[in-house]
């Protein structure tokens, strides 16, 4: 089952150009502008003679965050896997982006530490960092220059079934009703998506949904930094996040207009204050060097925060009585936690199993169930990995599964192992940034070499700038 799973996630992270029939669309409609719904709209350019992208929010040239992504001031993390994705969707996208600003962190540039250790070179990785609102901005040009895509400023108020498929959709826009018809309609309404009442109302099955506390708790500013090539490209800090600790991390990134972007995390009641006095304290004395050099820099604006309370995810695979045409994608299915970045990347890869379902001579009068199959060794392979500190966390004083012993015992070791061994930091950071399917991390021969690595010493910890 396992070796199935990574040969499938294989396939649907594979960066070669898509191949296979087109299926013949006449309107796509896809509910929610953010970055799953931008992508599965670029999928769709290939299939459809008009695809309608409704989004509650303007679309014009925005350079904040949108009101319907309030997280959008905080740090985004566009993993490895999710990079190659929209460069697979648009050629020539991160030279483009780079050109526009964005910094490009190289194989070995990047910093991270577990615990305050600095961890060996790990995959030769290149990651695009920037902010969340010029990534989808970027993405949104390049969309709106196809020919056949169109933007409708609006708010989704229902979806029009017949007897075996959805139809259509109703919105509102500049306080007018209005309704688009609609041979496949794309879910990306995020975390608060409403479909599944709509559903659920029109006698069809209410997907399931499954929810992990996370209670996390992050905070993050912008700082100046020098131009011309980053000191830091990017960095990285852990404490305790598979065995379940209060502890969380802190994050930095070079993103665009000559600015780092940096954040905090913590669990709990361990929360990262809203003064810059606070987040310039926490870096300078309880973090890596690093991050005290960095906000040594000037401080532009001021400390944003957010909590997420769980994630979340909702198996349409599981639902018996579903309609064609309906493809959910990005966080209207699973939200993770963030401080995993495991959310544009997953969308990404959900956009990549869209274009594989599409492909492949479906009949799109049947439930799009073999996309479902798909989308579900995504979610699959996410969820396992963030989801284990968390179960820990909420579980505090009582006696953890079987399962989920041996998971967090799992995920332990070869974090731990990760930090000395190059050869498991190596495979540990290629799952990390989904590129691999986490079951290699399972096999006899890794494991056993994590096992030995453990024995190894660890560097000495890298001191905060102030002792």
């Amino acid at each position: 089952m396992a070796s199935s799973a990574a040969k499938t996630f294989a396939e649907i992270s594979s960066t070669r150009p898509p191949s296979g029939p087109l299926a013949r669309l006449g309107t796509a409609i896809v509910l929610g502008g953010s970055v799953a719904g931008l992508l599965a709209a670029r999928v769709l350019a290939d299939h459809a003679d008009t695809v309608i992208v409704l989004e509650r929010d303007p679309v014009t040239a925005a350079t904040g965050p949108r009101y319907g992504v309030p997280q959008g001031a905080q740090v985004h993390v566009l993993l490895a896997a999710g990079s190659r994705q929209i460069e697979r969707l648009f050629p020539g996208f991160t030279d483009r982006a780079v050109a526009a600003g964005a910094n490009l962190v190289m194989p070995g540039s990047g910093l991270a530490y577990d615990d305050d250790v600095l961890k060996v070179q790990g995959a030769d990785v290149t990651m695009l960092t920037s902010t969340r609102p010029f990534l989808e901005q970027r993405i949104r040009t390049e969309l709106l220059g196809l020919p056949n895509v169109k933007t409708i400023s609006g708010r989704v108020t229902g979806l029009e079934f017949s007897d075996t498929a959805v139809t259509a959709v109703r919105y509102t826009s500049d306080g007018e009703d209005g309704r688009e018809p609609a041979d496949l309609v794309v879910d990306a309404l995020g975390r608060a998506s409403k479909v599944s009442d709509w559903l659920e109302a029109a006698g069809w099955d209410r997907p399931p949904m499954s929810r992990v506390v996370t209670g996390i708790n992050y905070a993050t500013a912008l700082f100046r930094r020098p131009p011309g090539e980053p000191a830091i490209g990017s960095a990285l800090s852990l404490y305790n996040t598979g065995s379940g600790g209060t502890s969380g991390g802190a994050v930095v990134q070079a993103v665009e207009d000559d600015r780092y972007i940096v954040m905090q995390g913590g669990y709990g009641e361990d929360r990262p204050g809203s003064t810059a006095e606070d987040m310039i304290a926490r870096c300078r004395r309880s973090l890596p060097e690093p991050f005290g050099h960095v906000v040594a820099n000037e401080m532009i604006g001021d400390v944003t925060t957010y909590r997420q309370a769980d994630s979340r995810r909702r198996d349409f695979h599981a639902c018996a009585k579903l309609p064609a045409r309906l493809i959910p994608v990005g966080d209207a299915v699973a939200s993770f936690n963030p401080l995993y970045g495991q959310g544009m990347s997953s969308a990404a890869l959900h956009a990549s199993a869209l274009s594989m379902y599409l492909r492949s001579a479906p009949d799109l009068d049947a439930p799009a169930r073999d996309y479902l199959a798909l989308q579900k060794v995504i979610v699959d392979a996410a969820w396992g990995l963030s989801t284990p500190g968390d179960i820990a966390r909420a579980a505090k004083g009582t006696k953890p599964t079987t399962r989920e012993r041996l998971t967090g015992r799992l995920v332990g070791r070869v974090v731990a192992a990760s930090v000395t061994d190059p050869g498991v930091n190596k495979v540990f950071v290629e799952v990390t940034q989904m590129l691999r399917h986490p079951s290699v991390l399972s096999r006899p021969s890794f494991l056993w070499r994590a096992i030995r690595a453990i024995g190894q010493r660890r560097p000495a910890p890298t001191l905060p700038l102030e002792r």
